[in-house]
């Protein structure tokens, strides 16, 4: 019979760190990725709260944060980017730039479809001069959601922050003999990484990189 599950046990961390990281009612180790995960949205939701404010700025970037949480966790897994989560992803932040929550309508629908023809393009490039796939279609997908709430503007740096970022980790992992050379490795934590440096400091990123390159 399932024991019943007390209300103090739902709390997020804090259950966890109670039950010392074991079920309550038979002692089976609790993984780690719970309260990780638990942790980390709590604390990107409280960062939005504060950057944002009441407002509707706020509830996009509760969506944001929370979906690109939960696909990071799933591409780990996976290295599957679902559609259930990306697609609606997308077109909620046409949906918000209707409005002009984060962007102008022409930039977020511009955004969108590069966001989604440049990774495309890449795949077709890497594989034609491969052979092999070099992402999944759920990177074009991730990449044409983030191009929606934030504009085609913030591709480029979007792009040039996860392909380094990823590139650097894979090399770690390389060095460190953690990870084949021929084993595939999830892109889509990077580009949610990215995006959720553009969401939080998207305008001081875009002033730092025009300076720097002397536009």
């Amino acid at each position: 019979m399932a024991a019943a599950i007390k209300p103090w046990h739902n709390i997020p961390v804090i259950s966890f760190l109670l039950l010392g990281g074991q079920c309550a009612a038979c002692g089976t180790g609790i993984s780690w990725r719970y309260p990780t995960v638990e942790l980390a949205t709590g604390l990107l939701s409280l960062a939005a709260a504060m950057t944002f404010g009441l407002s509707w700025e706020l509830a996009g970037a509760l969506a944001i944060c929370w979906c690109l949480v939960a696909l990071t966790g799933i591409d780990i897994d996976t290295q599957l980017l679902p559609d259930s989560i990306t697609l609606p992803l997308l077109w909620a932040g046409i949906a918000f730039n209707v409005f002009g929550v984060f962007t102008d309508l022409q930039s977020a629908v511009v955004g969108a479809m590069l966001g989604y023809v440049v990774l495309w393009s890449v795949f077709w490039l890497f594989k034609l001069v491969t052979g092999k796939d070099g992402m999944g279609y759920g990177d074009f997908k991730l990449l044409a959601a983030l191009g929606a709430w934030f504009g085609w503007q913030s591709l480029p740096l979007i792009i040039i922050l996860s392909s380094f970022v990823g590139a650097a980790i894979g090399i770690i992992l390389v060095v460190a003999k953690r990870q084949g050379r021929d084993i595939p490795m999830p892109f889509g934590p990077y580009l949610a990484g990215a995006g959720l440096l553009w969401l939080f400091f998207g305008d001081w990123l875009n002033a730092y990189y025009l300076t720097t390159v002397g536009l």
